[in-house]
């Protein structure tokens, strides 16, 4: 079983039109604070990622926020965190965030989301780490990009083992469970893990 100390959450900055999302954020972020796993996300206070936050906090979890100056400047900062990171660049603030943690799961969300999550996915097909990604598919809203990820595998695009690094369920206690018991794919690396 894998030891999961910090989650890096993906998720959206706004709200969403279903209020379930929201409640699938903080209830998240709750979990996590069960479990003992530090919640490391985007340092915002708005939407999903706030929602995720406040549920962390709540909970008596700790809760590592990295966010852009430009951002911060903004007032989106959330201010009653563990720790905040301020950086200047969006890809200061990927890399920070996937430094601090074990694994990572992406909640819904918009392009930014998406970004992160394939980004990180990208690296543990590569190589450049050892972190399996998650995707919790409240209500389906992923079901068709679970799908497109499918089609590129048997498409032959995407490994068999590179598509099991991509952990899908649709309640956080399963992402979890799943997260604990992955292990990396036992084929070569395209990328050696000290090149990176």
């Amino acid at each position: 079983m894998k030891n999961l100390s910090a989650i890096a959450v993906y998720c959206g900055s706004s709200d969403g039109n279903d209020p379930s999302h929201l409640r699938c954020a903080h209830d998240f972020g709750e979990l996590l604070a069960r479990e003992g796993i530090a919640l490391v996300y985007g340092g915002g206070n708005v939407g999903l990622m706030g929602a995720v936050a406040d549920g962390a906090l709540r909970g008596g979890g700790e809760v590592h926020g990295v966010i852009t100056r430009a951002l911060e400047v903004k007032e989106l900062a959330h201010r009653g965190l563990t720790s905040l990171i301020t950086v200047e660049t969006m890809h200061e603030r990927k890399a920070a965030m996937a430094d601090r943690a074990d694994a990572f799961v992406a909640l819904p969300g918009g392009f930014g989301t998406y970004d992160e999550l394939f980004e990180v996915i990208t690296w543990t097909q590569l190589g450049i780490q050892e972190k399996p990604c998650g995707i919790l598919n409240n209500g389906g809203f992923f079901d068709e990009l679970i799908a497109f990820i499918d089609k590129a595998t048997r498409a032959g695009f995407v490994k068999p083992p590179h598509r099991d690094a991509v952990v899908c369920e649709n309640d956080g206690e399963s992402v979890l469970t799943r997260l604990r018991a992955w292990v990396p794919a036992a084929i070569p690396k395209i990328v050696d893990r000290g090149e990176r």
